[in-house]
């Protein structure tokens, strides 16, 4: 499965079954043509093992005739067979959760109020419900950032936790659950962090959480030097490369750096960037086409500034 970061209110969705070359060229055409925040593809494998469907959100009316013609050199008169459909708010994601089923990643698991008889005794519950911001622990790249904290917490406990682009704040919950103490998480979307306030309350880590809106780490609490051990940053590969040099300033000198939200083809252009702030990589997942990675400091001297 290919999928991407929903934009965070989408209003609109273009459908198309089509064939897996097609969805795959399809999904890069419009990850690279618009803005991440604003547009987002999703593309999946159907039950005949044969077909592909693919999905991008909007999150504004589409020009549906743009659209077609900006995929036609890739879909040919199959372009005109995308169908464009207007998205009920208050229902997609609860839709998009139907049928899930818990997610687990190491003791942690991730779960709707129907799951809660799933939680075993040793396992760390993060509960998730259907809200308006993207989030919900099943897709690959959550997931990915989930096991790269199991690592962490096998090493060490993490003193100071930082969380961009929170969502629904999944990464934050489970930090905080983990390490008992104050996480810093932030979004650019201020329904997101409502919704991550709601969450947080649900599972009873408000206290632990400093919430803020903002892009990137443009916030007081988040805006510190080598200040924090464990840094998530679960987003998209373009604004990952363009913040490398603010995340890498705020990760502690043996903090840890955890990427996602990047497919394959977006490994090697994110680790560039992240080399020349001085980071290295040392551990790749990849979980359902997205790569998550944990990199630290030690790899190519960083760039002198101009």
């Amino acid at each position: 499965m290919l999928e991407g970061l929903h934009p965070n209110r989408p209003t609109h969705v273009m459908r198309l079954a089509t064939s897996e070359r097609a969805a795959r060229a399809t999904t890069d055409v419009i990850g690279e043509m618009f803005d991440p925040a604003e547009t987002a593809v999703a593309a999946f494998e159907a039950q005949d093992g044969k077909t592909w469907l693919l999905e991008a959100y909007f999150a504004s009316p589409p020009d549906e005739a743009a659209v077609r013609n900006m995929i036609r050199p890739v879909l040919g008169e199959h372009a005109d067979a995308a169908v464009f459909e207007a998205i009920d708010q208050k229902d997609w994601v609860a839709a998009s959760l139907e049928g899930l089923k818990p997610v687990r990643a190491g003791r942690f698991l991730v779960h709707g109020s129907h799951d809660r008889a799933a939680v075993q005794p040793n396992d760390v519950p993060i509960e998730i419900e259907a809200a308006l911001a993207f989030g919900t622990g099943h897709h690959g790249t959550t997931r990915g950032c989930l096991l790269a904290l199991v690592d962490e917490l096998k090493r060490r406990r993490p003193a100071r936790v930082l969380d961009v682009g929170t969502g629904t704040g999944i990464l934050a919950f489970a930090a905080a659950k983990a390490v008992k103490r104050r996480v810093v998480a932030g979004d650019i979307d201020p329904v997101a962090i409502a919704v991550a306030r709601e969450n947080a309350r649900l599972n009873g880590v408000a206290p632990w959480l400093d919430l803020y809106v903002g892009p990137g780490v443009r916030a007081p609490q988040a805006d510190r030097a080598r200040t924090f051990d464990l840094v998530f940053a679960n987003i998209l590969a373009k604004p990952l490369r363009r913040l490398a040099p603010t995340l890498a300033r705020v990760v502690a000198p043996s903090g840890t750096l955890v990427l996602s939200g990047l497919l394959a083809q977006d490994v090697p252009g994110v680790l560039s960037a992240y080399r020349a702030q001085g980071f290295a990589l040392t551990k790749r997942r990849d979980l359902e086409g997205w790569a998550a990675l944990t990199l630290k400091r030690g790899g190519a001297a960083a760039r002198p500034r101009a």
